[in-house]
């Protein structure tokens, strides 16, 4: 008991930080996909276990491998995490993501999204094993392509895909490359002493502020065109749209005129309280 209780916590160490932009949405659009199928209240409970299991072993394989390859970036930008204070050792983070990636593979096969949970691995392993997120395009189309995984693993273990549910997975896919260039403000100097080449880095700083300015000022149209002007004008859609409207300009107005490390990082999270807005609005319109 001992030992799965430690288990426990050293899983919780390492994707605490990722919650709220993997497991909370996901759970969302999980939820999302219940309520458009009838939302039948006995069936609510197996929809959210399957689907916190199931995206647990989505971010914890990313996590492993991505603090596994960062442990120099994380002494300066996150000296909290389990491979810097000692919590595990290298060797056992790796034993750990093997059976993870395990697990998730037998987690996605169960709830038929095996094909998602594929494409997950593979920009893991592309991103974090192989370097590939030493690139900024490469980062930046992982996550766009994750948000497809992790998106389309939600709705489809409820029920199937429909065009009215890709919408709202392609408008978060699409927006979230550039927009992701946010969460590297905060990580510059760690990101150079591990030789990432992110945005900020390869176009400096005053122009990543000023395009991601300019994006999230943007970002309520995109918004519109691609989901709320579909579902009707309605009273819960104007106030759902409105709502995000008014976030994605505190974002845009944060990044431009608030500069420090620790204010990089509060608009970040943000960013995340964004994308799981709008899909609570998912849940209200759909």
């Amino acid at each position: 008991m001992r030992d799965v209780l430690r288990e426990g916590r050293l899983s919780w160490a390492f994707v605490v930080g990722d919650l709220s932009s993997a497991v909370a949405p996901a759970l969302l659009f999980s939820l999302a996909a219940w309520k458009s199928e009838g939302a039948r209240w006995d069936e609510l409970p197996s929809v959210f276990v399957r689907s916190l299991l199931y995206f647990w072993l989505y971010i914890y394989a990313f996590c492993l491998p991505n603090q596994i390859t960062a442990i120099e970036e994380d002494r300066r930008n996150k000296p909290h995490r389990p491979l810097v204070v000692g919590a595990v050792s290298v060797r056992g983070a790796w034993l750990r993501w093997f059976v993870v990636m395990v697990l998730f593979s037998i987690a996605g096969a169960w709830l038929g999204v095996f094909a998602y949970t594929l494409l997950w691995q593979a920009l893991i392993v592309g991103s974090n094993v192989l370097g590939g997120a030493r690139s900024w395009v490469f980062k930046n189309l992982s996550m766009s392509l994750g948000i497809v995984a992790q998106l389309g693993a939600a709705w489809q273990m409820v029920t199937p895909l429909t065009p009215t549910a890709w919408r709202w997975i392609l408008l978060p896919a699409v927006v979230i490359f550039p927009l992701i260039s946010l969460q590297d403000l905060r990580d510059v100097e760690g990101d150079r002493v591990i030789g990432r080449r992110t945005f900020p880095i390869v176009f400096g700083e005053k122009a990543t502020r000023i395009l991601l300015g300019v994006a999230f000022a943007l970002l309520p149209f995109a918004v519109h065109g691609a989901v709320m002007g579909p579902a009707g004008a309605r009273g819960a859609a104007w106030v759902c749209e409105g709502t995000l409207a008014l976030v994605a300009l505190v974002i845009a107005a944060r990044v431009v005129l608030l500069r420090s490390k620790s204010a990089d990082h509060r608009t970040y999270m943000f960013l995340t309280y964004w994308y799981c807005l709008l899909l609570v609005s998912a849940i209200v319109i759909l």
